[in-house]
């Protein structure tokens, strides 16, 4: 059974997807909201939400228009766009802003959570035989096996990226690292991965606790206490590996990571891993954000965190996709 339930909660999403904040003394008058994607949003749900189209700048606590969002990012040397992974609409943002990026000169690196570092080999052999295939790319990492959300939602940020000429850059921990990491702990990995990573260096006693607590809600109540502390140290090693990669495979023209909106948390995911190993290089991140109907000001999102504040540099409002229960599956898995 405690097998069973690694491999399922190793495949469940880490993003974040309610947050939000302002002053409460302020008066906010927001801009018109961004025009809806050229082709219409697809997603189906609350697209009148007031918020719908808003981008929310956390630190100045206001709302800015999509110039504003653009320039900041192509400002910046480090980005990390957020999403909810299964989310369309979410994609095809990044793609824009991907896009908006390169058109200003620049070539970022364009790095992906859902390619580990042992698929870079993959990546590279498909684009030297047919640079710009984006589909072709697909099909050497095996996309359709790898247990991410449809080839077809992705391939917006990829076709994006490969039209730009950026390199694409496999990211992320192979997941039998990480089941390892779970079940054997950071002494599965080797002495020199480990001290990369910092995994050797206790956890701020607070941020430990919230991400103890986020771990037990985010697995519905379902996972063994003997699992929480391995989950933390999982979801810990893929921020700071997801850093790694991208101070590796920076070159000077920066790195843009496409991940999700857990990972992109500036208060201690891969942002503030950036902030701490590269103080002189500017990060942005980007939250993009489902709206929900009860929740009508940025202000509402953050109950959900346990932060005074949206942990993101932006947040980008966008309409809802249905989203199937879940803890069903952990619920069936689970003895009564």
């Amino acid at each position: 059974m405690r097998t069973l339930l690694i491999a399922s909660v190793l495949l469940l999403s880490t993003a974040c997807s309610r947050a939000g904040t302002t002053r409460p003394d302020s008066v906010v008058t927001p801009p018109a909201p961004h025009a809806p994607l050229p082709e219409g949003w697809t997603s189906s749900l609350s697209r009148e939400h007031p918020l719908v189209g808003r981008i929310w700048d956390v630190k100045a606590a206001r709302f800015v228009d999509l110039d504003t969002l653009r320039q900041s990012l192509t400002a910046a040397h480090f980005v990390v766009l957020g999403e909810r992974h299964d989310q369309p609409d979410h994609h095809r943002l990044q793609a824009q802003l991907v896009q908006g990026i390169a058109a200003s000169g620049r070539k970022p690196a364009l790095a992906f959570e859902m390619l580990d570092v042992g698929q870079q080999a993959a990546v590279d052999t498909s684009l030297a035989k047919a640079p710009g295939d984006a589909d072709a790319l697909s099909t050497a990492v095996n996309w359709g096996g790898s247990g991410w959300p449809d080839w077809a939602l992705y391939r917006p940020v990829f076709a994006s990226g490969l039209e730009a000429g950026l390199p694409i850059v496999a990211a992320n921990l192979p997941r039998s690292q990480v089941r390892d990491l779970v079940m054997r702990g950071p002494e599965s990995m080797a002495p020199e991965l480990r001290q990369r990573l910092g995994l050797e260096t206790p956890l701020p006693e607070a941020v430990e606790q919230a991400m103890l607590e986020e771990q037990e809600e985010a697995h519905c109540g379902h996972l063994p206490k003997e699992m929480l502390g391995p989950m933390v140290q999982a979801q810990r090693a893929r921020d700071a590996q997801l850093a790694d990669r991208m101070l590796s495979a920076d070159t000077g023209q920066g790195v843009v990571l496409i991940t999700g909106n857990g990972h992109a948390r500036t208060d201690r995911a891969v942002p503030a891993q950036l902030a701490k190993r590269a103080p002189g290089k500017d990060v942005r991140a980007l939250a993009l954000l489902e709206v929900s109907e009860e929740l009508l000001k940025p202000e509402d999102y953050v109950a959900s965190l346990g932060t005074e504040t949206l942990p993101f540099d932006y947040a980008w409002f966008t309409p809802a996709v249905p989203m199937e229960d879940p803890c069903a599956a952990l619920r069936q898995r689970t003895p009564k």
